[in-house]
This record gives structure tokens, sequence and C-alpha cells, in this order.
């Protein structure tokens, strides 16, 4: 047996994530109790959901990295969440801030996510794909995923990566 196959068998069945939906319009909405629809969110409950992992809270923020910050402390704080999913913020208009929150504090950063999801989003919609500076990375045993706020770009991710989330939070937890 090779030794990702022992990891895979070894690593957790059902893991618990914290879905963080960055955007300041949603959330000026959400302040002025004016309906609004946070499709990203959604689609990222449902396939966490359908995957038979747990979505133990979900946060509303607009792009602002105090409130980055703070949402990044609740979900390192959270009993229970082994993944984050932020949605929104990656791209590259001025208030487009989640990469500069939360990179600085990752311990390992996971470069081939971004770099792939990069890739397979290119092969969908061409060019725009590059405007996404999506990343993940590891705090304190935890997975931080930064990704679009399209409701595509989190599918596509979500569907792409859900199944080795359990073996990625298995090798950040190992003992040296």
């Amino acid at each position: 047996m090779k030794p990702e196959d022992s990891h895979r068998e070894s690593a957790p069945k059902e893991l618990g994530f914290y879905v963080v939906t960055v955007s300041s319009s949603r959330y000026s909405k959400n302040e002025r109790h004016k309906k609004f629809v946070d499709e990203s969110g959604d689609v990222a409950e449902k396939l966490i959901e359908k995957a038979g992992h747990t979505v133990i809270a979900r946060e509303l923020i607009s792009d602002d990295s105090k409130m980055l910050a703070s949402a990044l402390d609740k979900v390192l704080a959270t009993e229970g969440v082994d993944v984050a999913v932020f949605t929104g913020g990656t791209g590259v208009a001025p208030r487009d801030i989640t990469i500069e929150a939360i990179r600085p504090r990752f311990e390992k950063e996971l470069e081939g996510f971004g770099e792939l999801l990069r890739a397979i989003s290119y092969a969908k919609i061409g060019i725009p794909a590059v405007l996404t500076r999506a990343t993940a990375g590891l705090i304190k045993g935890k997975l931080i995923l930064c990704l679009p706020g399209s409701p595509d770009a989190v599918e596509t991710a979500l569907n792409l990566f859900m199944g080795d989330f359990p073996h990625v939070i298995y090798i950040a937890r190992m003992r040296p």
C-alpha cells in the first residue's frame, strides 16, 4: 500500500466547515434588512453537505481587513472546524483584500491549489481566470480556502478538491 493510500484510509471521514462570504454589497443589504441571496455561500453549503461533511457556521462580512481578521479568528477558535471556505475578495479590484488579510497568517501555503483552480477555470472561461488570486493554506492544522465570489468558481473548486480535504487535514495534523 502506498503511503498516500494509507493516509487516505486513516483520514477523518467527516469534516467540519466554516463558510465565510466576503461581499460588501450583500453585507450592506443585510445590515439594512434588505433581501439578498448569498449564492456562493449556498453553493458551498450544499456541496459540503452533499459530500457528507458538516457546516458548523456561516458568516457574511464586508470586504474589510478587521472583519476578515475577526472571521479568521472565529474560524480558528471554533471547536470542530477543520476547513474554512472564504468566498469573495480574491480579485483585482481595490476592495478585494481577502488574500492580503489571510495569506500572511498561513503557516503553509498550498500554492498548487490556486494554480490548478486557475488552469481548470481557464479551460472553462478563458483569460478572465487569471483575475483570481485564489489560494489555500494551513493555520493550526485547519485548511483555509480563499475562493472567488462567483458561484461557479466555488462549485468548481469544491467539486475538484473536496475529496482530498480529509487527506490534507490528516497530513497537516500528523505529529512530527
